[in-house]
């Protein structure tokens, strides 16, 4: 009887190993499908414009947000990058040839943000948006080589990313990108007009707006590479509205003008920039030329309509809240007026406000708790802001005073909890 159980017993691990084996292959082939034989002779010298060029396309990715530490020379990495599986550390850019890029080729730079590949052949973690920036073109990714080539080197050593296990191994990545990623040049679309497909290059490559405006799955993957339909930020907890619905961050009934003025000084007259938005309109929007902001709203306004969401139950009959309201004429009816009505250019007002209205509260408490702040821009250098409150509002009077603001002047929005504050509050720090 044990000999035929052995055999069974045989057999089933010998089918185990070579299953095993069988897709250990594919998730290998998988990873290395469409890259070509990477070039390592040196680049060739580059010229001024390619080299001016190469400037403005890292201005338009917002290159130097995550490249810099803060107080950090430019480009010279070392900013942590949180996720929700640990922290990677942004690598240093400059050409130090010892600790920075100066030993990499074009075509190794290529591979890098086209196939999301080291020089060395080792696998990124998709925290640097090669998801996003696999669209942009060779031309492009040379240029922006030759530029970060023209810097001064930085002698800092690159720090190890810290991620808990097993997201620290290669082959889980292997696999994650096996599932995930597939390098896709960004294809231009002839049924559309020059400018929307320049838009489309922007926004869904070098723009990277992706990378927050979409929902996650459990391992940080978006269902949709070019999901746009917004979603809750990993770590921060900060919400990316949907930029395709008319409730949240939908632009197609703007007037393009105000869409451009937004993205280009932080300021519209429907809306201020805040929170992690106001890094990108500082970091790369405000840079942009009028051709690609003309183009980019093309795009943005073009998106299809999300189907509008009656809203929930528990919002009907919502009524306002004596605690939130004497806290409202103590902390904020100076400036955004009795009614939050705002002050046109400066306070923004609150009545019929789509971040007041949205179902979550993430981005009003942090907003709250961590003081709100345009950008700084050319169009807008003195921007008003507003102070912080962590410390002079607990998590119930923050609640109080939120369900206040969703629940006056017209609004109609669910209440918000201590609990929810407290959640967001713990991100904030």
């Amino acid at each position: 009887m044990k000999q035929p159980v052995l055999r069974r017993a045989g057999k089933a691990l010998a089918l185990a190993i070579v299953a095993a084996l069988l897709l250990g292959a594919l998730v290998a082939w998988l990873n290395v499908r469409g890259e070509e034989p990477v070039d390592a002779t040196p680049p060739p010298a580059a010229t001024t414009e390619q080299i001016e060029r190469g400037a403005y396309l890292a201005h338009a990715g917002n290159c130097v947000g995550c490249h810099t530490a803060r107080g950090g020379v430019p480009y010279a990495g070392g900013r942590a990058v949180p996720t929700p599986f640990g922290d990677v550390y942004a690598p240093n850019l400059t050409p130090d040839a010892a600790t920075g890029i100066g030993g990499w080729s074009d075509s190794q730079f290529w591979r890098a943000l086209h196939h999301g590949r080291s020089r060395d052949g080792r696998l990124l973690y998709p925290a640097f948006p090669y998801p996003n920036y696999t669209r942009i073109t060779r031309t492009d990714a040379d240029a922006i080589h030759a530029y970060l080539r023209s810097l001064a080197p930085v002698h800092l050593q690159n720090r190890p990313h810290e991620l808990r296990f097993p997201f620290d191994q290669q082959a889980a990545l292997a696999v994650w990108r096996a599932l995930y990623f597939r390098a896709a040049p960004f294809e231009p679309d002839p049924a559309r007009t020059a400018g929307w497909n320049r838009g489309a290059y922007l926004v869904e490559g070098l723009g990277h707006c992706n990378a927050c405006h979409a929902s996650r799955n459990l391992l940080g993957a978006t269902s949709n590479p070019l999901d746009l339909a917004g979603g809750l930020i990993p770590v921060q907890n900060w919400y990316a509205p949907s930029l395709t619905s008319a409730s949240e961050a939908g632009v197609a009934d703007w007037p393009a003008a105000d869409v451009a003025a937004l993205l280009k000084t932080g300021v519209a007259p429907q809306a201020s920039v805040s929170g992690p938005m106001s890094e990108v309109v500082l970091g790369s929007t405000q840079h942009l030329n009028a051709s690609d902001l003309s183009a980019m709203v093309e795009y943005l306004r073009a998106l299809p309509r999300a189907e509008v969401m009656p809203p929930p139950e528990a919002a009907s009959g919502v009524k306002p809240n004596a605690v939130g309201a004497k806290l409202y004429d103590q902390h904020c009816a100076a400036c955004h007026g009795e009614r939050g009505e705002g002050v046109r250019g400066a306070y923004p007002a609150l009545a019929g406000n789509r971040a007041v209205l949205l179902e979550t509260p993430a981005n009003l408490v942090h907003i709250v708790l961590e003081g709100g702040f345009a950008p700084s821009t050319a169009g807008n250098p003195r921007p008003f802001g507003m102070p912080p409150f962590a410390t002079v509002l607990s998590d119930t009077e923050v609640a109080a005073l939120l369900s206040y603001l969703r629940a006056s002047w017209g609004n109609q929005a669910a209440p918000v909890s201590a609990l929810e504050v407290s959640r967001f509050r713990s991100s904030s720090r």
